[in-house]
């Protein structure tokens, strides 16, 4: 088959085609460019699952491929950990996220989501990402980190630059890219290091409380790692969500008769953002290193490699979802990989999907005649987080 080029414009804009002719062809497929692609769902929930493939060599990697230093608190987060420290960090902040706590957030996240749209109504239109999807997740992980709110918008151009930094491993090593990651990486964790010291000296019942205190406990975690638990907090409190909302929304009014289904059936919003994460979710993919040699797919893998698992091309497998290019607002026997397998399970999902279940909910519900401006709405050029430029509707 042909080479498989993650950064074309065309497959970033639509990349399920290729998904499918990859999972047909070449599942488990060595690209020239020196990593391995999985697209078949067997595969990659395998991979998440298994501890042989691992996270922290993989900062280092790309930092060396660049010829960058390493930003302070990079690599440092839970989520480029492998076990004893994944764990370590994990549980300082999981009981944050538990589904208790996240219900008792849906009133605060109801209140935005209607203020929102009562502010839209007024105008007749919006652009649906910078007016909507993006405003809720960065303000509810903001008040939850208890960063203030005139700061809120700081975050927005910080994450952007993070975010396109995330597909570092395929850009050219002359690419500016990594070098302005690592820049917001910087401002971002010295804006973090300023808000460490003013809980430090007047602590407050936010979720910075308790990693401090743990901090000042004993060994629990450095100052390096809080800051970056803030910052992988921050990011992934939001961007995902917002990608979430945006591609979920404009899957919907591609598909009028789910849409109608949605609004006429009372309790589907559950069901149905399982279907739109699995649809088009807002995490394509993610990577690991083999520590060892590893068969997979009836491929040996050698040790030391790079691994990009496919979530989006898994959750459109067809050995495991009948029919995976329809929207199927009550899909059966979903099992989405969405949120990650194993022990990287993304943390936020409770948070996530009641963010999603309130936005996409309230909003077919109060804006009926919900349409796009433009049929073809611009994805932003990111394989890792696949999400819109901007969403350009009436009401």
């Amino acid at each position: 088959m042909s080479a498989f080029n993650p950064m074309d414009p065309e497959f970033l804009a639509d990349p399920y085609p290729t998904y499918h002719r990859l999972r047909d062809e070449d599942p488990v497929h060595h690209s020239p460019m020196d990593f391995w692609v999985l697209t078949r769902y067997e595969d990659v929930a395998a991979v998440l699952r298994d501890p042989r493939f691992i996270k922290e060599p993989l900062v280092s990697m790309v930092a060396a491929r660049f010829g960058v230093s390493v930003p302070p608190g990079v690599g440092l987060s839970m989520l480029d950990r492998d076990p004893p420290d994944h764990t370590r960090l994990r549980s300082l902040v999981s009981k944050a996220f538990t589904p208790r706590v996240v219900e008792g957030l849906r009133p605060r996240i109801q209140k935005m989501v209607d203020e929102l749209i009562t502010r839209a109504e007024a105008v007749g239109t919006m652009d649906l990402i910078e007016e909507f999807a993006y405003p809720i997740p960065v303000n509810v992980i903001c008040e939850m980190l208890g960063v203030p709110v005139e700061d809120h918008e700081r975050f927005k151009g910080w994450s952007l630059d993070i975010a396109r930094g995330l597909d570092s491993v395929w850009l050219p090593p002359e690419s500016e890219i990594p070098k302005r990651s690592g820049a917001a990486r910087h401002a971002i964790g010295d804006y973090m290091r300023g808000l460490i010291a003013e809980r430090r000296a007047s602590p407050r019942g936010d979720l910075l409380s308790a990693p401090i205190a743990a901090e000042e406990a004993g060994d629990k975690l450095s100052e390096d790692e809080l800051i970056a638990t803030c910052i992988l907090l921050l990011i992934a409190g939001h961007e995902t969500t917002v990608n979430l909302i945006g591609n979920g929304t404009l899957a919907l009014l591609r598909h009028p008769e789910e849409l109608r289904r949605l609004r006429e059936t009372p309790g589907l919003i559950t069901s149905a953002v399982e279907e739109l994460l699995r649809y088009d979710g807002p995490v394509q993919r993610t990577a690991r290193i083999t520590s060892t040699a590893v068969t997979i797919g009836g491929r040996t893998i050698p040790k030391d490699e790079m691994v990009m698992p496919f979530i989006g091309a898994a959750d459109r497998d067809p050995s495991q979802f009948p029919d995976p290019d329809r929207l199927d607002l009550g899909r059966a026997d979903n099992r989405h990989i969405a949120f990650g397998w194993g022990i990287h399970f993304c943390l936020g999902a409770p948070l996530a999907r009641a963010e999603g279940q309130i936005a996409i909910d309230t909003l077919v519900r109060r804006l009926p005649r919900l349409a796009l401006v433009n049929d073809e709405p611009e994805h932003r050029q990111s394989l890792t987080l696949r999400g819109l430029k901007a969403l350009p509707v009436t009401f």
